[in-house]
């Protein structure tokens, strides 16, 4: 079983526990991973993915934030598709076995579990595990959850999340490209969200092994068009500090949103920042 290590320590999951934000705080984990805290106490883990990928084929690039077993705090995890770095039993069956969370993820992310025996490997029962589909509201604490269609052609059944809150509303989008998007702009009024990006580059095949030319998120051009299908007023663009091969420049984005009416403004966070929404 493979054993995660961090050499940052719990400061992370601890900032999570002893924050008292006003409405909402996010902490930017790497990969598209997030932590969010409500004024209310709820603790939300989003993509949490703290494994080093498949080295030669996937290298992570920046630091693992912290070690699963350092949180003792977390209402639910939610994971948007069934990919390793979103849906991962090392990184995330311990967090539901520390704290009792709740793990909701679509149907083939809920096979993910089931093939790698979370409740077998870790202290995890059944009943954590939720199976989510487009369409459904549920609620954490006082987060309002509502899932969305998404547009990723490499998934299967991928999702979206729309987790309102009095002090706004916030999309994570997965690694979702524009296409399904617009619903949720014209439904919600979008303050914040986080769209994954990055570059092309050259991944050696799963199965070959060969280098093989990979996109797996958007470009500067498909995220400011999903930026704009959602009507969002501020944009966090993910994923560009993690694979090796498929690393890319965020502030790039700045001059390619310019002549659009959204996003209205674009933040850079890195791995263990915070952002809050308002």
């Amino acid at each position: 079983m493979e054993q995660i290590h961090s050499d940052w320590g719990d400061w992370v999951p601890r900032a999570v526990e002893h924050a008292d934000p006003a409405g909402v705080r996010l902490w930017y984990l790497g990969c598209n991973g997030f932590a969010l805290k409500s004024s209310g106490g709820t603790i939300v883990y989003i993509d949490p993915y703290l494994g080093t990928g498949d080295p030669p084929r996937t290298i992570r690039m920046i630091p693992v934030p912290f070690a699963p077993e350092d949180v003792d705090n977390a209402d639910a995890v939610l994971a948007t598709h069934e990919h390793t770095d979103h849906v991962h039993g090392p990184s995330q069956a311990p967090i539901l076995a520390n704290t009792g969370a709740q793990f909701y993820a679509p149907g083939p992310s809920l096979g993910v579990t089931k093939t790698e025996a979370w409740t077998e490997h870790w202290d995890v029962e059944a009943e954590q595990l939720s199976e989510v589909d487009v369409g459904q509201t549920f609620s954490v604490g006082d987060l309002t959850i509502h899932v969305e269609a998404a547009n990723d052609p490499d998934a299967e059944q991928p999702v979206a999340y729309v987790v309102e809150h009095d002090s706004g509303t916030f999309v994570h989008g997965g690694d979702a490209r524009a296409g399904d998007f617009e619903p949720i702009g014209e439904r919600y009024d979008v303050d914040l969200a986080a769209l994954a990006f990055g570059s092309v580059g050259q991944i050696p095949d799963k199965e070959t092994r060969e280098p093989t030319r990979t996109r797996w998120y958007s470009d500067e051009n498909m995220l400011i068009e999903a930026a704009n299908e959602l009507q969002v007023e501020r944009v966090i663009p993910t994923h560009w500090d993690m694979w090796k091969g498929l690393t890319a420049d965020p502030t790039a984005l700045f001059d390619h949103a310019r002549s659009f009416e959204y996003p209205r403004h674009i933040d850079v966070v890195e791995i263990g920042d915070t952002i809050d929404l308002r």
